[in-house]
């Protein structure tokens, strides 16, 4: 379950800190694996290594004193401790705070991909990639990419991230350079939907497969905007919101339309937890609306519905009646059922989450 004062007593994680096979595997508490995950936190914050160029590269695939620091950011944020959240998160940014410029930064591949649809007679259509789509086992544009703290990404290896039209949404489609690059129309010609055609975006970050989900300068600005907000300085979270906004959307974007604004506070966290969404789309969205679901504050509740056929253990019963399925906010499937070959390789010392 996600962490909370309430929860700190249910079930967490085998806490192995020995080689031993004859080490326990007993589920510890919540509260218990969060203090294991700190004090280890605590020993890697006494790092003292830079993020420098090294042939031109900063050292990304290593851990540094702006990395840690900046996964520290992030693990207070889940909990919920804003004050220790954007005091990391501003340690990592005074380490190292390159952003990219999409303006300048980014720009569409020059090679020509073309798909052939039947709607009935043949069409060929031509995709949009960014450039970043273009190396598929080279890493060098990862290891280019100056926003990172350390290197970790996201993989898909079905090739296909498929944004919903609620996510689509949140972009301006004119001026969001974010939507430009990374959404590529008609991607689901890509992915075979050519006969007959079903047209649908894709997201695209690098090649087909990865996202970058390590820490990055984008996300500790977020967090330094979300801590702002929350903690009462809700002008000068915007402010910081916008930062990175000036990077993300087209300079000869109306000022309204390039910044952020708010007249309330519960208006400012709403805008910069939706510009969190934009920024990092697939890979935190899940971090995020557990922790937004099991906090005090009302307005960042995320109720997931899904619509689907009913189900038995043996089969998806596609004759029936559709249902909607909901995530309701502190429910006890926020946790995922932990696999019962854990469970059976622990001879039952494992214990399954209750329901």
């Amino acid at each position: 379950m996600p962490f909370t004062e309430a929860n700190k007593d249910e079930l967490g994680l085998p806490l192995k800190e020995l080689t031993s096979f004859e080490e326990s595997v007993e589920r510890a508490t919540l509260g218990q694996t969060q203090a294991f995950i700190e004090a280890d936190l605590m020993e890697a914050l006494e790092l003292n290594s830079s993020l420098k160029l090294v042939n031109g590269k900063y050292r990304t695939w290593r851990a540094s004193t702006a990395a840690v620091n900046a996964f520290a950011a992030r693990y207070y944020l889940s909990l919920r401790d804003y004050e220790k959240a954007q005091t990391y998160a501003e340690k990592a940014l005074s380490e190292h705070d390159l952003l990219r410029d999409y303006n300048t930064g980014m720009r569409y591949s020059d090679i020509i991909s073309q798909v052939t649809i039947f709607n009935p007679d043949a069409t060929t259509v031509t995709l949009e990639y960014p450039y970043t789509h273009d190396n598929q086992t080279d890493p060098t544009d990862m290891l280019e990419w100056e926003e990172s703290y350390f290197l970790r990404y996201l993989n898909n290896p079905f090739w296909y991230y498929i944004p919903s039209q609620d996510l689509l949404d949140l972009y301006d489609h004119t001026y969001d350079l974010r939507y430009k690059y990374h959404m590529v129309e008609h991607y689901s010609y890509d992915r075979g939907a050519t006969n007959p055609p079903y047209d649908h975006p894709g997201y695209i970050f690098f090649f087909k497969d990865k996202i970058l989900n390590g820490p990055s300068v984008p996300e500790m600005l977020l967090i330094k905007a979300e801590c702002q907000i929350r903690q009462g300085s809700w002008q000068q979270g915007i402010q910081t919101a916008n930062q990175l906004r000036a990077v993300r959307m087209d300079v000869n974007a109306p000022a309204n339309v390039i910044n952020l604004s708010a007249a309330t506070q519960a208006e400012a966290l709403t805008k910069v937890l939706e510009e969190r969404r934009r920024e990092m789309p697939f890979t935190m969205r899940w971090y995020d609306v557990r922790r937004y679901n099991n906090n005090s504050e009302a307005s960042d509740d995320v109720v997931m519905t899904r619509t689907f056929y009913p189900y038995n253990a043996n089969a998806v019963l596609g004759n029936e009646t559709p249902v909607t399925y909901e995530l309701e906010k502190n429910s006890r499937r926020f946790a995922n059922p932990i696999p019962n070959t854990d469970i059976l390789s622990s001879n039952g010392v494992i214990k399954q989450n209750e329901y």
